[in-house]
């Protein structure tokens, strides 16, 4: 297939298939006519790629990683290194760690949420207020 058409199959920009390709994240044949041309292997890969990134990884590690995955048709096209595996181990740690701090953020929000709620069911409703002071007489 040619490059528009993994764009639209993958939801990808041809400008970010271009990247991917110059960063040796995908491959494309040529055709005659030096046009790309994809095989139906490169949507599963695109789809892939952004996961990564969408994970916090590089293009450097993204590169590491592909070939260790399985294609489409479920084999590896190569064997991981212990060093690869460190490394996506370390990634995966900090990815819980973030997904934690989110957690926390989220949760001290919510506690904001039901306090604001609780204060704004409790208190009198600004149109209220106002009428009130207008019919309160002054003091002195």
């Amino acid at each position: 297939m040619r490059i528009g058409e993994l764009a639209r199959r993958s939801g990808v920009s041809t400008r970010s298939l271009r990247y991917y390709e110059a960063h040796g994240l995908l491959r494309a044949e040529r055709t005659p006519g030096g046009h790309r041309d994809y095989g139906e292997w490169a949507v599963d890969r695109v789809i892939r790629i952004q996961a990564l990134y969408a994970a916090g990884l590089n293009s450097k590690k993204i590169a590491q990683l592909l070939p260790c995955m399985r294609d489409g048709d479920g084999t590896p096209n190569e064997i991981a290194t212990p060093r690869l595996v460190d490394e996506l181990t370390a990634e995966r740690s900090r990815i819980d760690r973030m997904i934690a701090d989110l957690i926390r953020s989220r949760d001290v929000l919510d506690d904001v949420i039901v306090t604001a709620s609780a204060d704004l069911s409790s208190a009198p409703s600004p149109a209220l207020a106002a009428a009130e002071q207008v019919n309160e007489p002054f003091s002195s």
